[in-house]
């Protein structure tokens, strides 16, 4: 049990970058959004109120859900001060290969440096989940560390490459082309692939 609210440095430091790029792919209008991996709350708070019309939709490990619910009751109750619309709703426990998929007809699938920490296996059945649950056009959204031609970005890719494996020999920085090839096969086109701060991207699929 959390008896903290917890905090992510990391999550700060990106989610005005975040931010911007997902301004230019979700439209504030009616609709729901999937964050798959919530992890302390912090996205969700901050991102989810330039979209005040779309309902914003936690998961994570079981676990995770106290710290979560810190986060998004602090963030209800300085709107409601404020007169400003809660668009935060409910969190989800989805734990991939474990849990099913969360169901809500969701038009945004949005998932921050979670690849990385997944198995390639948990990696492949995200993606197929969501080509089995989203409608054609949704969007699915990826922030997160990336390689390309098989190659890493940055010295401090390297380096963030041996902590995690020396962490989990399954967890890894996914290799682009990879990625990109399974959304394919799982019925997803790349619409766009964003440099952002940190030798991170951000890829933007959408169901065709």
């Amino acid at each position: 049990m959390i008896n903290e609210k917890p905090f992510s440095p990391s999550c700060e430091r990106n989610k005005e970058a975040i931010l911007e790029v997902l301004k230019l792919h979700i439209k504030n209008e009616a609709g729901k959004l999937l964050e798959i991996g919530s992890g302390t709350g912090q996205h969700a708070t901050y991102c989810s109120r330039s979209f005040p019309e779309l309902e914003w939709f936690c998961s994570d490990l079981l676990d995770k859900h106290s710290g979560i619910k810190m986060w998004l009751d602090d963030e209800i109750e300085e709107r409601k001060q404020k007169n400003l619309k809660n668009n935060l709703k409910e969190i989800f426990s989805y734990q991939v290969m474990e849990d099913s998929f969360p169901q809500g007809n969701f038009n945004y699938l949005f998932t921050a440096n979670t690849f990385h920490i997944m198995s390639w296996e948990h990696v492949l059945h995200l993606i197929k989940e969501a080509g089995e649950n989203l409608f054609e056009n949704a969007l699915f959204i990826i922030y997160g560390p990336f390689n390309y031609r098989g190659n890493f970005t940055s010295e401090s890719n390297a380096q963030f490459e041996l902590w995690l494996k020396d962490r989990s020999s399954l967890s890894g920085i996914r290799d682009f082309e990879a990625v990109a090839e399974a959304m394919s096969v799982d019925g997803f086109e790349l619409v766009a692939d964003h440099e952002m701060p940190a030798n991170n991207r951000t890829l933007v699929f959408k169901k065709i």
